[in-house]
């Protein structure tokens, strides 16, 4: 792994919350993204299933400030992951494992996250290049899926999305994980779309705690 590819892996470790913003409405994407940068979350996926979602990471890239990483999340194909690229994704999030995205996300030094959910794919994604492997949908195996995993597989870095919550975050690190993927449960739709973006600031707040005191005591 490229120094870039391993500096960008280890912000990601270190922020231990991947925010999920996957929005049915782009207009209220700034907003959200300020509300989790100042509950304390510095690592942000916007989904490619976000209307005009290219665009809205172009802007969003040009105006994080340092310290912050920003993702292109639900990439399923090699041109989108070179597009998102382009316009200022840092890394690369998939709901599956498919080489080819990974190959060309590598081709710009840029880490690559596939969603899996065997111990086989995740192996062979791990053995492909994968530089965290997100175990996708995370809701139908819980903690213990996780821990059980490391047994045989301690090298490789799993990152659960899915099912994470904001009260059941720190179980996943507490069972291995390297970082968690949180969605609706961090950026709540009917809360977006009330307007209520101080919830979303306590939300990430909550989470980020709760991580924090996992670490401390694992």
């Amino acid at each position: 792994m490229s120094a870039a590819r391993a500096s960008i892996v280890q912000a990601i470790e270190a922020s231990g919350i991947v925010a999920i913003i996957r929005l049915k409405d782009g207009a209220a994407l700034p907003r959200v993204v300020d509300a989790l940068a100042e509950g304390g979350v510095r690592a942000l996926e916007i989904t490619m299933t976000v209307p005009g979602a290219v665009d809205h990471i172009r802007q969003t890239a040009s105006t994080l400030p340092a310290g912050f990483l920003l993702g292109a999340g639900t990439v399923v194909d090699a041109e989108t992951a070179l597009r998102v690229i382009d316009a200022g994704a840092r890394f690369i999030v998939s709901p599956v494992f498919r080489p080819e995205v990974i190959t060309a996300s590598h081709s710009r030094d840029v880490p690559v996250l596939p969603g899996c959910f065997s111990p086989t794919e995740i192996l062979n994604a791990w053995d492909a290049g994968a530089d965290l492997v997100k175990v996708f949908p995370a809701t139908a195996l819980g903690p213990t899926y996780l821990k059980d995993l490391h047994g045989p597989l301690p090298q490789v870095k799993l990152v659960p999305t899915g099912g994470v919550s904001i009260d059941n975050a720190g179980d996943w690190i507490r069972a291995g994980a390297a970082a968690v993927g949180v969605g609706s449960a961090l950026v709540e739709p009917p809360v977006v779309a009330a307007g209520h973006f101080g919830k979303i600031i306590d939300n990430a707040r909550r989470i980020v705690q709760n991580v924090a005191e996992a670490r401390r005591g694992h």
